[in-house]
């Protein structure tokens, strides 16, 4: 009778996610399960980019004429804030400070819509440039591997906005910042994508 009612408090500790066999909350042990399986997933995306792009013999023109490093800077940094304020709102969460909360979940999901914006920007721009998923294999491999981060950081944003939603209508417990965090967990892992994307897109001639 003790037993189980120890369980139940640890579970409800958890967010109402009962620990794994190894003693891990059952939702984090999910959420690195996906993260791991989306490592391989971008991990082949970005082996076979070099390959694709720098053996096209357009592909030092395409370079000099299209790449606009500024322009991606500036996006970047806006995606490593949206991490701090990631940060920032789990960390208000764990403490009980729901204003604090829903301030930093919704700078956490501008910050990322800024970031997509910057990325429909430059893909409007390289469009008008005449460089397109059919146009080459730079163009081919290019879209296709920013594209499938631009999805997954769609994905984020709107994971962001129904956390936001939720904190509004009726909040967040301490005893539920594992929903948080799970969250915070893909949201970093996008981030850390995006660096190793930028640097060997944009960096790396």
């Amino acid at each position: 009778m003790a037993t189980a009612a120890l369980d139940a408090h640890d579970a409800a500790h958890a967010g109402g996610h009962p620990p794994t066999s190894t003693g891990l909350n059952s939702t984090k042990v999910a959420i690195w399960a996906f993260i791991g399986s989306e490592c391989f997933f971008f991990a082949s995306l970005i082996s076979t980019y070099p390959h694709e792009a720098w053996t096209d013999p357009a592909t030092g023109h395409v370079y000099k004429a299209i790449l606009n490093i500024p322009v991606t800077s500036v996006s970047t940094f806006v995606l490593l804030m949206s991490s701090l304020a990631m940060v920032l709102a789990h960390s208000a969460v764990v403490r009980g400070d729901r204003r604090s909360s829903k301030i930093w979940l919704a700078c956490t999901a501008l910050l990322g819509s800024t970031f997509l914006g910057f990325q429909a920007y430059e893909f409007t721009s390289f469009v008008h440039e005449g460089l397109t998923i059919h146009t080459n294999l730079f163009g081919s491999s290019f879209f296709i591997l920013t594209g499938f981060h631009g999805a997954h950081v769609t994905a984020g944003v709107i994971w962001l906005l129904t956390l936001l939603f939720i904190d509004m209508k009726r909040g967040f417990t301490p005893d539920e910042a594992i929903n948080v965090d799970v969250c915070a967990l893909y949201w970093h892992f996008v981030d850390v994508v995006w660096i190793a994307i930028f640097t060997l897109v944009y960096l790396i001639k």
